[in-house]
């Protein structure tokens, strides 16, 4: 006779619950006491931790003491009562926080009192925000073309009438006013080529991602040769299909703002790794690439996060807040997204690029 394996006793459930272990949703079954008494494989995928670690421990081991759903789970025990929360936030042992959605119902079988079942919602999240940035950044490159083009077109009036004014002047100290309304409308057009240089058609060819990091890694070390790139690559990622030069742009653009946020002095590295089973603008990848750029720096103020790549806006004293403007753009040209997490001494831009192959359209 086969012997039992070792996590058979902490498995035998009436018949009604075997079919617990087949289920694709997280399920966890607690006590009276809140105390878990088994979780099924997919929530111990969920929440990467094993139920012989967890079983006779409290609820709050699997989903922290923040979770708000102790008032459901009081009703549940008391009054038999239901409830679904939405959106809620739980951080793991292992890993990083979890969007959840999660039903709590009262169950009576032995020691188990109250079953609650997970359902991950990170991915629709993603989605929706992926959606929300789309429509905001569409929005908001039709209001700097147009923007763009009704300064261009008063500034070369305003040079020329300016260098006319200057052959008028005889006295050298006047000539300096000119000269201050000259190099100003030089400023502010090129802010304005710049600022519709980003709708300019793509070059498109076979791109090296790593070929592009050197070059922003050489750029940057020129620039601030106090600042340590370090490089953090793998090599074995297929090219892109992509803009050299844009690409180019983009990471030099994120890197030197973290440059001037860190006073020159800090360390920057650049990551690479493949992102398997992406969805990108509402389309399946097979492979994309993940790009982070990471640096140590005084982080983003909270208060900026939310808008920080929106045109015009900027964390630094004499900053024009079209840097990350444009990298969104142009990574939005390449069907990518990108998206900043930060606190401070660590900020990660992350980079998701779609290689061509294996492209399908969302299901």
């Amino acid at each position: 006779m086969s012997l039992p394996s070792p996590r058979t006793p902490t498995r035998v459930w009436p018949d009604r619950f075997n079919g617990l272990e087949l289920l694709a949703s997280a399920v966890a079954l607690l006590d009276a006491e809140r105390n878990i008494v088994y979780l099924n494989p997919a929530a111990e995928n969920l929440f990467a931790v094993s139920s012989s670690k967890l079983v006779g421990k409290h609820c709050e081991r699997l989903i922290g003491p923040d979770h708000g759903l102790d008032t459901a789970l009081d009703n549940a025990l008391a009054k038999d009562w239901s409830y679904t929360g939405h959106n809620l936030t739980v951080q793991r042992l292992l890993g990083g926080p979890l969007q959840l959605d999660c039903t709590v119902s009262p169950v009576h079988a032995d020691a188990a009192r109250i079953l609650l079942e997970f359902r991950p919602i990170d991915q629709q999240l993603r989605v929706a925000r992926e959606e929300q940035l789309l429509q905001q950044q569409q929005a908001n490159r039709e209001l700097i073309r147009n923007l763009a083009h009704e300064i261009k077109n008063p500034l070369g009036g305003i040079r020329g009438a300016a260098q006319l004014l200057e052959g008028e002047l005889e006295r050298p100290d006047q000539r300096e006013y000119t000269q201050v309304i000259i190099k100003e409308s030089d400023r502010l057009q090129d802010l304005m080529n710049r600022l519709l240089h980003s709708h300019r058609a793509m070059q498109v060819s076979s791109v090296s991602v790593h070929e592009v990091l050197e070059r922003v890694r050489l750029l940057i070390g020129a620039e601030f040769p106090k600042v340590t790139v370090q490089r953090d690559y793998d090599t074995s990622l297929p090219d892109l299909v992509a803009d050299r030069e844009q690409l180019i742009q983009v990471v030099l653009n994120i890197a030197r703002n973290a440059a001037q946020a860190m006073q020159g002095d800090g360390v920057i590295r650049l990551r690479t790794r493949a992102y398997r089973q992406a969805t990108l603008v509402k389309r399946r990848h097979k492979l994309a690439l993940e790009l982070q750029v990471i640096d140590n720096g005084p982080g983003i103020p909270e208060e900026l996060l939310d808008r920080i790549f929106y045109p015009l806006v900027s964390g630094r004293d004499g900053g024009t807040g079209l840097g990350l403007t444009l990298a969104q753009s142009f990574v939005h040209q390449h069907h990518g997204t990108i998206e900043v997490q930060s606190r401070p001494g660590h900020t990660v831009f992350t980079i998701l690029l779609p290689f061509k192959q294996g492209t399908t359209e969302k299901p």
